[in-house]
Order: structure tokens, then sequence, then C-alpha cells
């Protein structure tokens, strides 16, 4: 009997130490606390670059507003949280992302397979691109093929930008650090087109009406969706489930309807 136990208390020991090496191993795989961060936190820190109307902008009185900001509130709620946001250059905001000054960026953020390298994206909030506006009187230019000789603008750091360095015989791809500014510029003359997503540019249609338009061509269709540091799955789950719920009660439409005029889940 003795025998018996003195061999039971050996494999007793031996498994403990496999099970310990086991979790120590799962903690590694499970060790992602980033959305206990935030709970423990009660804040959701949201960067964004806003300058970007309809999706994120300043009004008259400097409060900011906009689609990704009203949706931003919404998915913090939905999550239990507060959403404290961070005004960040867009040529920086990638970098400030990973140095963790923001938990995850919404700011019309394009989903790139390049991007995907080195971000985690929530799925799809909406479809934009790189759209082409003009001046409304502009009749020399219908699409990228009449660019030659021309200055196009774009926000730096885009992928419009990305898109305008691909086209040959373009005089020059001026680039703004905001998309107001580049539509400015359209409107004084001083480029001959710019290059945004299609719902900015006609945001400024609708704002400025009879001054510009957009041409019958899209350089790029894409998805636009909130980025998260590579490791951070825990809270891009989360942040993803809260999309996921609001659009089914219906709060993305209207949403949608107000910023857009239109209900684009529809």
């Amino acid at each position: 009997m003795f025998k018996k136990i003195g061999l039971i208390i050996p494999v007793f020991i031996i498994s403990i130490i496999i099970l310990s090496g086991c979790s120590q191993k799962n903690s590694k795989v499970l060790g992602d606390d980033s959305l206990n961060k935030v709970k423990k936190a009660g804040v959701l820190v949201v960067g964004m670059h806003d300058d970007y109307p309809p999706m994120e902008f300043r009004d008259e009185n400097d409060k900011r507003v906009g689609y990704e900001v009203d949706l931003a509130n919404e998915i913090g709620k939905k999550m239990g949280v507060k959403t404290k946001f961070v005004s960040n250059a867009w040529d920086g905001i990638f970098l400030a992302l990973n140095a963790k000054k923001f938990d995850v960026i919404m700011s019309t953020v394009s989903i790139t397979d390049e991007r995907k390298k080195t971000m985690l994206f929530s799925d799809p909030i909406v479809y934009g691109g790189n759209a082409v506006y003009v001046k409304e009187k502009t009749t020399d230019i219908k699409n990228e093929k009449d660019f030659k000789g021309k200055i196009i603008g774009c926000e730096a750091g885009s992928t419009g930008q990305d898109v305008l360095s691909k086209i040959s015989g373009i005089k020059e791809v001026k680039k703004y650090n905001s998309t107001p500014d580049a539509f400015l510029d359209l409107k004084n003359d001083r480029i001959e087109a710019v290059v945004t997503d299609p719902m900015v540019g006609d945001y400024y249609n609708t704002k400025d009406k009879g001054e510009y338009k957009k041409l019958n061509t899209t350089l790029t269709k894409e998805p636009i969706g909130a980025s998260f540091r590579k490791d951070d799955k825990a809270l891009r789950n989360s942040f993803q489930k809260a999309f996921d719920d609001l659009k089914k009660d219906g709060t993305l439409s209207k949403l949608s309807t107000k910023w857009f005029g239109y209900n684009i889940y529809k």
C-alpha cells in the first residue's frame, strides 16, 4: 500500500508541473488584456484627424462632430465605457496608435493589404475610395487621363496620394494636411481637381451647391474601418460586437441618414 502511495505522489507532482507549463503557455496566447485595460479605465480612447467632414470635423463652435464621432460614442455606450477623443495629424496617426496614444483609430481609415500587415481592422464601417472633384465650370477634365500637365490635390498620407503617384504626366500632386484646404484651393483655382473619399466630396457638393462636381470616374473603391494595434484582438472583437449590435437595432441607419442623407446600410 505504501509503495502505491509512493508511486502516486510523484505522478501527481509531475501532472501539476505539466499542467502548470500548459497554463503558462496558454496565458501567453490568451494574454491579451487590451479589453480589460479599457474596461478598467472606463474609457475608450479614440484617435482621429478631425478635419474630414462629414466623417469627423469641427463645427462653427469648434465642437467635434461627424458620423464617426457619433458612431464612436454609440459604440462606447454598448461597451459600457465612456468615449474620449484625441486629435492627431493624419500623417502621424498610425505611429501614435502604436505608441499607445489611443486605443483605436476612427478617422476614415481605408483597409488595405499593406496596412493589415501592421494593424487589426474592424469589418468595414462604410465604403469609400478615391473620387475626383473639379469645379462646376471645368470641361477639360473628364477622368484621370486628363490629369496630364495639371495640379491635383489630395490629403497627405492618404491612399489618394498613392493612387496619384502612379498616374504619369501629372504636373504636381499637391498634398494637404486637411481636405478642406484642398477644396479651398480648388475653389480659388490654385489646383484643378481634388481626389478624396466620395462621402467627403459629396459633403462639399451639398455645402457649396453649384461650386463643384464629381466626375463619373472612381480611381479606387475602398472599405473604411476602425484600426487597432496588431495584438489587441480582444478589444477589436468587443468593438465589432458593439458595431454589429448597433447595425441590428437600427442605430447605424439613423446615423447614416443624419450625416449622408440616406441609409448606406439598407
